[in-house]
């Protein structure tokens, strides 16, 4: 059996903490013995125990990349549970205190971001390239995208695995649940929906969402646009939609902590970022439901939408391009039917928790095997 590590610094529950919660619902327990640190306080603590997954607390962890006194502690905790291989997730304190030891290190990239030139040019590519294939046993990133960030920063491509995200399927709603949210945002059953489910950040897009909309209601569709999220950009939405008239075609649902409802409303999802994204698991779940997408080309979309399959692909910045192929979707049922179907398909065949589980597994197999293999071949020159 191999004892594996995962170590998180979140304190709250995003993107990169739902992944290490589905890998803790479908990894081989008979193969593997899964523990987990995380900053103390943090809300994955009870969501992990709820998964019968041992969790150690750690200071100086929560937010923070590196904290030399987490690299003291979370070195004390490793020489205690004596790990087999320990998957990091943002955490360079914990690749550290790992290394230094000499247990194996799996990292895991769930960003994608432009990067910026101090690490692509000398000599910060060359000192981050060093650091990362130094620190790091395998690197694991959930996009094409995220593996090209890696290594336009000095990372080997031998060390990368793209495994892209997986997730548990969502299950249809009763549809009296739908129906509430239709009442509560006053949605008539002729109108076609097209929602996203995002923090209200700059670079995830929602102003082109708006704008969309705002052409779509002067062509005389009906159709609501649902914003779920929150985030900084609140006020600067809100204002634009009083400016454009809006207020009954763009409803801002706030948080909304079941999304399952709202996936099963809309008609189509909607993914506007030009800043960061890796694989959106938002969009995964929407496929599971057969709900096809429209999104830019941007990160680790394209990996996930295939352009005419089951969603469309548009150049980012471009409302003009986004309310034309959301309309096409709303226009043409046959041509909405194929794609849903394909929606399906595709993520039964690439996007399943269990799919992402067993790539990630074979990672941690090929890590240890081959640091086994290391350390008996030094035994053999002794």
């Amino acid at each position: 059996m191999i004892k594996v590590v995962e170590v998180s610094s979140d304190s709250n529950i995003g993107g990169a903490g739902k992944c290490i919660l589905s890998f803790l619902k479908t990894y081989d327990r008979q193969s593997f013995d899964v523990c987990a640190v995380v900053p103390k306080g943090s809300l994955l603590k009870p969501e992990m125990e709820n998964l019968h997954c041992k969790v150690f607390e750690a200071s100086h962890l929560a937010e923070k990349s590196l904290d030399f006194k987490a690299v003291l502690r979370l070195r004390k905790l490793f020489q205690h549970l004596h790990p087999d291989l320990v998957h990091t997730h943002a955490s360079m304190s914990a690749r550290i205190a790992a290394w230094s030891l000499g247990i194996p290190v799996v990292y895991t990239r769930h960003s994608v971001f432009p990067q910026s030139k101090k690490l692509t040019t000398f000599p910060g590519k060359q000192i981050n390239g060093l650091v990362n294939n130094l620190t790091a046993t395998r690197i694991i990133a959930v996009a094409e995208a995220a593996k090209e960030n890696l290594t336009e920063t000095g990372v080997s491509e031998k060390k990368i695995r793209v495994i892209l995200n997986g997730v548990e399927p969502l299950h249809p709603c009763p549809e009296e649940e739908v129906g509430k949210i239709r009442m509560r945002y006053h949605i008539r059953p002729d109108e076609k929906v097209a929602a996203m489910v995002a923090r209200l950040n700059e670079v995830k897009g929602h102003r082109y969402f708006v704008e969309a909309a705002n052409i779509i209601k002067e062509k005389g569709i009906k159709a609501k646009f649902l914003i779920a999220g929150t985030g900084e950009e609140e006020t600067n939405l809100k204002r634009q939609i009083a400016q454009l008239g809006l207020e009954d075609t763009v409803i801002m649902m706030g948080f909304v902590e079941d999304v399952a409802p709202l996936m099963q409303l809309m008609d189509v999802q909607v993914n506007c970022s030009f800043g960061t994204e890796a694989t959106s698991l938002s969009l995964l779940e929407g496929m599971s439901l057969g709900k096809p997408a429209v999104v830019t080309d941007f990160g680790g979309n394209p990996g996930v939408i295939f352009d005419g399959i089951n969603g469309f692909l548009t150049p980012t910045h471009q409302s003009v391009v986004l309310a034309e192929k959301l309309l096409k979707l709303f226009e043409d049922e046959a041509l909405y039917q194929t794609l849903s179907d394909n929606c399906k398909k595709i993520y039964q065949s690439k996007f399943t928790a269990r799919v992402n589980t067993r790539a990630i597994e074979a990672v941690y197999r090929e890590a240890v095997n081959r640091h086994r293999r290391r350390l008996e071949r030094k035994g053999e020159h002794r």
